[in-house]
């Protein structure tokens, strides 16, 4: 989930279309998660294939990539590597809060509150292995470039975007500008009209951008001071001062100019904050990759969504011959020259 910033930062409300021609490395994980979290049955029932397999994850990164790339867009998806041990009580937190929503998704459904049950089943979706290496191979079949990180895949993003190899990250967390992101786009996989939960209401949720430097100017903050503000806050790696939100906390580093000068000034505590501020200054990311777009080959893509998962050929067909228009009417066969 990461830290939420979304008091004190500010963005811009821009349309997919203005990001035609950008390359943009994608949080694998945290599209996914969206995927899986959206894309369910009235009940909050995931999509799934004949033999009872998710497929909601499928079913997102294809017709969602599709559309991005359609306007022109240049996808790469970002995969976590081995998470940092601080994490591990955030990664126990939120095993406790599925476990507890699925229970209460059950609880629900028995009561026959659907709308209940929907948005407590979106509070349980689990990231298996197997639908990792699921995604990875559809990626493969799209000719869509894809890397795993050291550790965090928003880390290898932002460091993408700060080495020129991308022109944005996409995420929904804000834990991408503590990582230095220069330009994060927010909303990038969740575009279109949502209902509000347990509400007769509907939104439009369009993309965010967000630059880190306009940001820190305009509250006269330093990077390093804009992760004190986090770890104050609390982040993934460290549970943060209680009683102390985005305002107060950035109000405190004005104040007292860094985490010591709050902690010696309120008596409150960050444990360990030296290697929390590692973490995000000095992130564990590589530069021994390569990106590489590759043919996209219908057959085979048809092959696996529909022949093994599932999915309407119909619509399938559809969304590829969208794409072989576009890529015959610029003449080139492949993303690489498509691109």
């Amino acid at each position: 989930m990461g830290v939420n910033l979304s008091d004190i930062t500010e963005g811009r409300t821009v349309r997919l279309l203005n990001f035609k021609g950008w390359t943009v490395a994608i949080d694998a994980y945290n599209a996914i998660y969206q995927f899986l979290a959206t894309i369910r049955q009235p009940d909050g029932t995931p999509l799934s294939d004949s033999k009872g397999r998710t497929t909601s994850h499928l079913s997102g990164l294809f017709y969602r990539t599709m559309s991005i790339m359609e306007l022109g867009i240049r996808p790469i998806y970002v995969f976590d590597g081995t998470p940092h041990q601080l994490k591990a009580r955030t990664l126990k937190e939120r095993s406790e809060v599925k476990r507890k929503a699925e229970e209460e998704w059950k609880a629900a459904l028995e009561a026959g509150d659907l709308e209940k049950a929907r948005s407590k089943a979106q509070q349980t979706s689990r990231l298996t292995k197997d639908m990792a290496d699921e995604a990875r191979h559809l990626l493969d079949l799209m000719g869509v470039p894809q890397l795993t990180a050291p550790s965090e895949g928003e880390a290898q993003a932002s460091h993408m975007v700060i080495t020129g190899k991308a022109d944005a990250a996409a995420s929904q967390d804000f834990d991408s500008l503590l990582f230095g992101c220069p330009k994060l786009i927010r909303n990038f996989t969740l575009t279109g009209r949502r209902k509000l939960p347990r509400k007769a209401i509907y939104v439009n949720i369009e993309p965010e951008l967000l630059d880190l430097n306009n940001i820190l100017s305009k509250e006269g903050l330093t990077r390093a001071q804009l992760v004190d503000i986090a770890l104050l806050v609390g982040t993934d790696f460290n549970e943060g001062v209680r009683g102390i939100g985005p305002k107060k906390a950035l109000k405190f580093i004005k104040e007292y100019g860094d985490l010591e000068g709050v902690m010696a000034a309120k008596a409150v505590a960050v444990e360990d904050h030296g290697t929390l501020r590692r973490i995000f200054l000095e992130p564990q990311v590589t530069d021994d990759f390569q990106i590489r777009w590759g043919d996209m080959v219908a057959t085979d893509i048809k092959a696996f969504l529909c022949g093994e998962r599932d999915f309407s050929e119909g619509r399938v067909d559809a969304i590829l011959g969208k794409m072989a228009n576009v890529r015959d009417s610029r003449a080139q066969r492949s993303l690489d020259q498509f691109f």
